[in-house]
C-alpha cells in the first residue's frame, strides 16, 4: 500500500460527524461563513475537503476542541486509504496487535507501508484507551458501512436462529466441539455460535473459510477479540475448490449462507470428487454442491443449517440429489422463512436442517411454513419479522408438535411427488371459520363500507374543471431546491448488523425501504438512530416531511405524520420550508399519475425515479392550502378503499371455505 501525497480528505457528512452535528448544520456553517474552507476535489454535488482545513475551522470556531478527538477525526485517514481491501488489512492488522495475545498477520497477507504502520499505531493507542472489543467494533461497523453495497451479511437474528435451531437438532447429546461456516464473510454464524457455546467447557473451535483474503482476516481478528477462550481457524480460500485443506478436523456443527447462482464454481474440476455422494451437481445447481460440502464434513452425529435460495427445494435439475438427501434422512427439516429476513431482502429464502446420515432409513422430513411469522409494527407502514414465533414454531415441529404451518411428511410421499422439499406445498392447512369469526367478518365489512362512504362525500363535491388557470405551470422538485424552497435528502445504506427485525423494543424507529413500504417492516432503535444521523450516516425523518420510495416499481409518495422513521435506500426526505411549500401540496404533485414515469430512468436494467425531475404545480400560497387539504381528504379516501378491499379479501375467503365444506346455510 503506497503512501498518498495529496491531503486527507472528508465530505459535508465527515465534517458533520467531525464537529457531531447534522449535515445540514455544516451546509449552513458553509454558506454563512466566507472562511470556511474551499473544497480540495470532488464535484459541486460532492465537495471534498482538506481534514487538516476542516480541523482547523472547526478548532478556530469553537465547534470542536482537542479533546473531541476519537475515531471521528481519525477515520477520514483510514477511509483516505480509498480501496475496500487496504482499509480492511490495516483495520485487521490493528485487530491483530489488540488480541491478547497479540497475533500474527495471516501468511500472504500485503506489507503495510511506513504510513499505514504509523496509521495502525494510531487506531492501536486510541483503541486501547477504551475496550479494543468495542473499538474493533466500531471500526468493523463503519468499514462495512462504507462497503455495504459489496458485501452479503447474515443479520443477527437470523444467524441467532441458525444456532438455536442447530442445537435443538443436536438435542443436547454431546458438547459442540468445533462449529465450522465454509463461506464465512464477515463471521456472523460464527459470532452467533459463540455466543452460544463459548461457555461451555471446554469452548469449541470456531473455525471458518472465505475466498475474499481481506474479509477473512477480518473476521479472524473479530473472533480474536469477541471470543479469546476459543481456539479459532479463519483462512482464505476456495471452499469447493480447494477442499483437502479443510478436510483435515471435521465439525459437529456447520451453519452457512453459502453464495448462489454461481456457474464458475467449479463443475467441470470436481466432476469426480469423492463428497458427490448423492450425485454430481449440474452446473446450474451450485447450491447442491454446497450442501453435499457441508455434510462430507460434518463428525458421526454433526447437524449443518444452510440458508439456500426457495428455487433449490423444487428445481427439476436438482431432483436426483434431493431424492438421494431425502433416502438417506440427511434432510430432516426445511423452513420457509419471511421475505425481508436477510438479503436478497425480496426474496423468502429457505433454511435447510441438515445431519449426518442415519443408520436406518429416515421415514419422514419436517416442513415449517414460516413467512407468516411477522408481528405487527408499534410505528410505521408495515410489519416486521416476528423471530421469535418462527423459533417457536420450528422447534415445536422438530419436538413433533401438531400445529398450523408445519407437518411431517414421509419418504415415500416426497420420493414419489418430485421429491419437491417446498414448505408452502407441504403444509396448506384450512384455518377453522365459526359463526362469532363470520359474524365479525360482516361488522368489520359494514364499517368499512361506512368509512368509505364518509371519505367519499368529503371529496365528491369537488368538480373537474375544463382546464387549469392559466397563470399556473409547473416546474421541477430540482428547481425548488435550488431556490430554497425544500432540502432534498436521500436515505442512507445501512451495515445489516445494525438493522433489527421481529419484536420491536419499546425506542424502535421503523427503518423504511421499498420492501418495508410494501410489507416488511425491520427498525433501527431510537437512540442509535440518532447517532447515525448525528454522523451523517442516516436520514431521519419529522413531522411534515415529505418521503418518496424512488425504487423501481414501487414508487410511493406520503407526508410524515407518524414519525420519525429512519430512511434506507432508494427513499428520499424531502423537507420543505412552510412558508414557501406546503407538504400536502407537494405530495399532492409528486403523486400524480405519471410524474414517476417522466422522471424515471432507466440507465440500467432497473428503472428508478430521479426525485429533482418530478413535476410540481407553480401556484400561490392560499392556492397551495387548498389543493394540500383537498389531497388529505384523497389520502383517507384511498386508505378506506384499501381496508375495504383487504376486508373484502378475508371476507369472501372465509365464505368460500365454508361453502366448500358444506357448512354455509341460510338463516
Amino acid at each position: 500500500m503506497e503512501q498518498h501525497d495529496e491531503p486527507v480528505t472528508l465530505s459535508l457528512a465527515g465534517i458533520a460527524r467531525l464537529a457531531g452535528v447534522g449535515r445540514a448544520a455544516v451546509s449552513n456553517w458553509r454558506r454563512r461563513h466566507s472562511d470556511f474552507p474551499k473544497p480540495v476535489g470532488g464535484t459541486d454535488a460532492s465537495p471534498m475537503f482538506s481534514l487538516a482545513d476542516a480541523e482547523s475551522w472547526l478548532l478556530r470556531h469553537g465547534k470542536i476542541d482537542e479533546s473531541s478527538s476519537g475515531w471521528d477525526r481519525l477515520w477520514p485517514r483510514i477511509e483516505d486509504l480509498g480501496d475496500r481491501d487496504g482499509m480492511a488489512h490495516l483495520l485487521a492488522s490493528a485487530g491483530e496487535r489488540l488480541a491478547i495475545p497479540a497475533m500474527n498477520p495471516p501468511r500472504g497477507a500485503p506489507e503495510p507501508s511506513a504510513a499505514d504502520r504509523k496509521l495502525a499505531d494510531d487506531v492501536v493507542r486510541l483503541a486501547l484507551r477504551q475496550s479494543s472489543k468495542e473499538a474493533f467494533a466500531v471500526l468493523l461497523d463503519r468499514w462495512h458501512a462504507v462497503h455495504v453495497r459489496q458485501l452479503i451479511v447474515t443479520p443477527r437474528q437470523l444467524a441467532d436462529t441458525m444456532v438455536a435451531l442447530a442445537a435443538e437438532l443436536r438435542d443436547g447429546s454431546a458438547p459442540v466441539r468445533r462449529v465450522l461456516d465454509p463461506a464465512c464473510g464477515m463471521g456472523s454464524l460464527l459470532a452467533a455460535s459463540g455466543r452460544r457455546w463459548s461457555g461451555q467447557v471446554p469452548p469449541p473451535a470456531l473455525a471458518g473459510v472465505d475466498n475474499d483474503a481481506a474479509v477473512a482476516r477480518l473476521t479472524r481478528a473479530r473472533l480474536a477479540l469477541e471470543f479469546p477462550g476459543c481456539e479459532r481457524h479463519v483462512q482464505s480460500g476456495d471452499t469447493l475448490l480447494d477442499a483437502p485443506l479443510w478436510h483435515a478436523s471435521r465439525a459437529d456443527v456447520v451453519l452457512s449462507y453459502p453464495p448462489s447462482n454461481e456457474r464458475s464454481w467449479g463443475h467441470d474440476e470436481l466432476a469426480t470428487d469423492p463428497r458427490w455422494t448423492y450425485g454430481t451437481p449440474p452446473r446450474t445447481e451450485p447450491e447442491l454442491a454446497w450442501v453435499q460440502h457441508c455434510l462430507s464434513v460434518l463428525e458421526p452425529g454433526g447437524v449443518a443449517v444452510l440458508v439456500l435460495p426457495p428455487g433449490v427445494a423444487s428445481r427439476r435439475a436438482g431432483r436426483r440429489i434431493r431424492a438421494g438427501l431425502v433416502r438417506t434422512g440427511s434432510v430432516r427439516a426445511v423452513v420457509a422463512l419471511p421475505p425481508g429476513s436477510a438479503p436478497p431482502h425480496g426474496v423468502g429464502l429457505h433454511l435447510w436442517l441438515l445431519a449426518t446420515p442415519r443408520e436406518h432409513t429416515a421415514d419422514e422430513v419436517t416442513f415449517v411454513d414460516a413467512a407468516d411469522c411477522r408481528t405487527t409494527a408499534l410505528t410505521g407502514r408495515g410489519m416486521a419479522v416476528d423471530w421469535d414465533g418462527l423459533r417457536e414454531r420450528t422447534v415445536a415441529a422438530l419436538r413433533g408438535s401438531d400445529l398450523p404451518g408445519a407437518t411431517r411428511v414421509s419418504t415415500a410421499e416426497l420420493l414419489s411427488d418430485g421429491t419437491d422439499l417446498t414448505p408452502s406445498r407441504r403444509t396448506v392447512t384450512e384455518r377453522s371459520v365459526g359463526p362469532v369469526e363470520l359474524r365479525r367478518a360482516w361488522t368489520g365489512w359494514d364499517r368499512a363500507l361506512m368509512d368509505v362512504d364518509d371519505a367519499a362525500k368529503a371529496v365528491r363535491e369537488h368538480e373537474a374543471s375544463a382546464a387549469a388557470p392559466d397563470d399556473f405551470g409547473y416546474i421541477f422538485v430540482g428547481d425548488l431546491e435550488r431556490s430554497g424552497a425544500l432540502e432534498v435528502m436521500p436515505g442512507k445504506v445501512l451495515a445489516d448488523d445494525l438493522i433489527q427485525q421481529g419484536a420491536h423494543a419499546e425506542d424502535a424507529l421503523p427503518f423504511v425501504t421499498p420492501w418495508a413500504v410494501r410489507g416488511e417492516e425491520p427498525w433501527v432503535a431510537a437512540l442509535q438512530a440518532a447517532e447515525l444521523e448525528a454522523e451523517g450516516q442516516g436520514v431521519l425523518t419529522s413531522f411534515g416531511d415529505v418521503v418518496v420510495v424512488t425504487a423501481a416499481g414501487g414508487f410511493d409518495v406520503w407526508v410524515e405524520t407518524a414519525g420519525p422513521r429512519l430512511l434506507g435506500a432508494h427513499t428520499v426526505r424531502l423537507r420543505t420550508d412552510p412558508a414557501l411549500l406546503d407538504p400536502f401540496f407537494l405530495a399532492a404533485c409528486l403523486s400524480a399519475p405519471g410524474n414517476d414515469q417522466r422522471a424515471g430512468t432507466r440507465a440500467s436494467s432497473t428503472s428508478r425515479v430521479d426525485v429533482r425531475r418530478l413535476r410540481v404545480l407553480r401556484a400561490p400560497a392560499t392556492q397551495q392550502r387548498r389543493i394540500g387539504e383537498v389531497h388529505r381528504r384523497l389520502v383517507r379516501f384511498r386508505e378506506a378503499v384499501a381496508d375495504l378491499s383487504r376486508r373484502g379479501d378475508v371476507l369472501s375467503a372465509m365464505l368460500s371455505g365454508l361453502l366448500a365444506q358444506g357448512r354455509l346455510t341460510e338463516e
